[in-house]
Parts: structure tokens; C-alpha cells; sequence
């Protein structure tokens, strides 16, 4: 399969690219500037494309020819550009994305989301209505990164109606990281700011085999999944910090353990996903 990655020189694209090539398949890496190092030489090399996801014209240029698109590129926060930017370069760029592919004909669409499209690390107070979080639970998002997550999944439910062919995957994405010691570590330096994040974290490695995934999946239309390690990485039990932290909010099953804050079944069910405990 021909895939096409936009942020291929970014954070994640830099490790999913040459996970793509390792798997057999050709890739086009897009992004605005090439990688600064070398990604590691797999057997074969991907072809890299510099160009500006923000134009529509490029981003349909880049992809042609591609037959299937993996969107990561991507403001990661509100705090490194002002809020408008982040808000309409992010909506944007997800816009012509899925454009860019139901006029190409491209049927198999995997979008970079996030846990913050429901509002969440940047939120002033965040608000949940039960725990582990699913992906019916509603939206509180008000800061302009998790507003453009939870509109990219908005227009990607929109294009599914329109072109019934298409099967769009978003993946709520939290705190990519290389390992769960990395994770423990960043959790512990975060101390009590990290019940914002719910203690939770993602493996790269373990994203990547789900954007693969999620472009062979049995399913059309648009699907939205929690992409989240199934433990958090906090040294204190789930259900310990769920009595402290949310004493209102209900508890759905038993939080044992570190069982994490995101029900990740859904992801299992339908794209036979799994985050590995070593993870």
C-alpha cells in the first residue's frame, strides 16, 4: 500500500515512517521541512515531499497517486502559537486532508486526535462525567488545541456522510513517549498537575501499530478510538486517585490496580489494537 504521512519529520511521523516502510508498504513522508537526521535505513527509503499542508493545492499535489492518508501534522498544544493560529491552522489542515482524499478517491483516511478533543490537560478545570472515559462520553473542550480536535472529528463524521466509501479513523492520542519509564518519569515531574492528563500516556511504538491498523480495519464511515496505554503511570492505584481527585464523578468497573482512565475497548474490538503492558 502507498501511504502517504503529513508530519513525517514531526515527533510521531519521525518513528512511524520507517515503521510503514518495515511493514512492506511504499510511504510519502510530507512536511515543511525535511528531517534533521536520517530516519533509520530500513530496506527500502521513503520519498520525502516538502510542502504546506496548510495549501490545499500542495496538499493535493503531495497525496495524489497515494491510497492512504495518515494526518499528523498538526499544532500539539495551545501554548506555542497564538490561539487563532492554533485553532485554524489545526482545522485547517484536517479540512484538506480529508478534502484532499475524497477527491483523490483515497479511501482510507487515519487522523491524529486526541483525549483533549473532549477537554482535559488544558482545561482549567477538567470535567468528566464518569470514569474510565469512553468515546461516547461528551465534549467540555474550551481552549483552542482540544476545540480543533473535537472539530476534526466533527468534519471527518461530515465527509463519512457525504462519501459513504470512505472509512476515517480518528485516534485520541495522549503524550506520545518511548516508554513507560519515560512516562513514570514525566508523570512524577508533573506531581500534582498530572491528574490533568488523568496519569495517562501513549507509546509511540504502540501508536504506530495502530494507524496501521486502522487502515485495514473492517469498518467504513468514521470511527473515533482512545489510543492510551492501558495502565496510567502514577505510583498510587486508580481507584485511590479517583476518590481523591473526582470524589463526585462515578466510577464505572472496578479501577483496579493502575488500570488507566480511558477504556480503550473499543480500539481492541475493531481494529485489534492493543497497547503491550511493556509498553
Amino acid at each position: 500500500m502507498k501511504i502517504a504521512v503529513t508530519g513525517g519529520s514531526g515527533e510521531l511521523g519521525r518513528v512511524l515512517v520507517p515503521f510503514l516502510m518495515q511493514q512492506g508498504h511504499d510511504v510519502v513522508s510530507i512536511d515543511r521541512a525535511l528531517p534533521q537526521n536520517p530516519f533509520p535505513a530500513p530496506p527500502r527509503l521513503p520519498s520525502y515531499l516538502v510542502a504546506d499542508v496548510g495549501d490545499l493545492g500542495q496538499f493535493i499535489a503531495a497525496v495524489h497517486g497515494c491510497e492512504a492518508l495518515v494526518h499528523l501534522a498538526a499544532h500539539r498544544s495551545p501554548m506555542h502559537a497564538p490561539a487563532p493560529q492554533v485553532y485554524v491552522e489545526n482545522t485547517a489542515s484536517s479540512y484538506h486532508a480529508l478534502y484532499a482524499a475524497a477527491t483523490l478517491g483515497i479511501k482510507r483516511v487515519c487522523l491524529a486526535s486526541s483525549v483533549n478533543a473532549t477537554g482535559a490537560a488544558f482545561s482549567r478545570v477538567p470535567r468528566y462525567d464518569y470514569v474510565p472515559l469512553d468515546e461516547n462520553h461528551p465534549t467540555y473542550n474550551e481552549d483552542p488545541y482540544s476545540l480543533s480536535k473535537w472539530v476534526l472529528e466533527q468534519q471527518a463524521d461530515s465527509f463519512a456522510r457525504r462519501y459513504e466509501w470512505m472509512s476515517i479513523a480518528s485516534m485520541r492520542f495522549h503524550w506520545l513517549v518511548d516508554s513507560y519509564a519515560q512516562a513514570v518519569e514525566g508523570t512524577r515531574h508533573l506531581g500534582d498537575t498530572a491528574v490533568r492528563h488523568l496519569w495517562a500516556y501513549t507509546s509511540k511504538a504502540a501508536a504506530c501499530r495502530a494507524c496501521l491498523l486502522s487502515l485495514s480495519a473492517d469498518f467504513v464511515g468514521h470511527e473515533v478510538f482512545y489510543i492510551v496505554a492501558p495502565r496510567t503511570a502514577a505510583a498510587e492505584e486508580s481507584l485511590d486517585l479517583a476518590r481523591r481527585y473526582f470524589p463526585d464523578v462515578p466510577v464505572r468497573g472496578e479501577l483496579a490496580g493502575q488500570q488507566g482512565f480511558f477504556d480503550c475497548r473499543k480500539a481492541a474490538r475493531v481494529l485489534g489494537w492493543q497497547h503491550d503492558e511493556a509498553e
